[in-house]
């Protein structure tokens, strides 16, 4: 097909040879399969902010870095330099995210590069070679329920490890490969020491795995892991390959009454003795 205008670019550098069609179109982006000399990659050509749906929250965009001050002064003022700014913030968070989780051992698409806001990378394939599907779009047996779960839940661990949270993951996110099921999308991914939402996000991603997979095998609408996983994470002990539990309670400190009680007389007497020492008390 004709490269469209977008792609252009990558076919006069040389970093594309041809598009063989498109893949799909997202609230986000749109992807392209493309020929790179004898591999066959995927393109993803991200919309102008105007043209998507999705919205850059603040509780994503929280704490992520920008380039000096005058970007960053520029997007809190709304300039169009600014959204220029933020805009290439919130595209090459995914070309990061994916290098530092690929780097981790994470199971996402391998990146190659990233072009004038265009992410080339790896076409994650299913047993017969084509693009693989997304995860909403397959009927499963309990069995591959629970071993994709599980899978799952090991990658967001690995995740955390390396310090991001998806923070959107969902079966319309992850695709079923040969091998098992790829993450991918992840340009509103955070930091999770860096942005305050982290926890609630890991939480809501976990939780719509286990609503997801718990269609297909009932139990596992009984498991606990986020939770589990925040709090192991939050205490310094979280591994990639820590065994799991899939339950857990929270500890609620005694309280302490007597304490409490003697914060209030102390309060009291302070305050009886401010009163007997204003000009105007007796």
């Amino acid at each position: 097909m004709k490269p469209p205008r977008r792609l252009q670019a990558l076919v006069e550098e040389g970093l594309i040879d041809s598009v063989v069609r498109q893949l799909m179109s997202g609230k986000e982006a749109m992807v392209y399969v493309v020929r790179c000399g004898t591999d066959t990659r995927c393109a993803k050509v991200y919309k102008e902010a105007t043209q998507r749906s999705f919205r850059q929250a603040v509780d994503y965009t929280e704490n992520r870095k920008v380039k000096n001050t005058r970007q960053a002064r520029a997007m809190a003022k709304g300039t169009r330099f600014g959204r220029q700014a933020q805009e290439a913030a919130w595209q090459s968070a995914e070309v990061d995210a994916l290098y530092r989780l690929a780097d981790a051992g994470v199971r996402v698409p391998k990146p190659y590069n990233f072009f004038d806001g265009v992410l080339l990378m790896e076409l994650v394939t299913d047993e017969q070679g084509d693009a693989a599907p997304r995860l909403n779009d397959v009927l499963l047996t309990p069995e591959q329920a629970r071993s994709h779960y599980a899978m799952l839940l090991r990658q967001v661990v690995r995740m955390l490890c390396a310090g991001v949270v998806h923070g959107d993951l969902s079966e319309f996110n992850i695709l079923l490969a040969a091998d098992g099921p790829v993450i991918i999308d992840l340009p509103q991914a955070v930091d999770a020491a860096g942005n305050n939402h982290a926890q609630r996000m890991l939480l809501r991603d976990v939780a719509n795995l286990r609503a997801f997979f718990g269609r297909f095998a009932p139990e596992l609408l009984n498991t606990n892991f986020g939770p589990e996983i925040w709090d192991l994470y939050q205490r310094g002990v979280l591994q990639p390959e820590l065994p799991l539990t899939g339950h857990f309670e929270r500890k609620n400190a005694a309280v302490d009454v007597g304490g409490v009680l003697r914060e209030i007389d102390d309060a009291r007497a302070e305050n009886a003795a401010r009163h007997l020492r204003s000009p105007t008390a007796g």
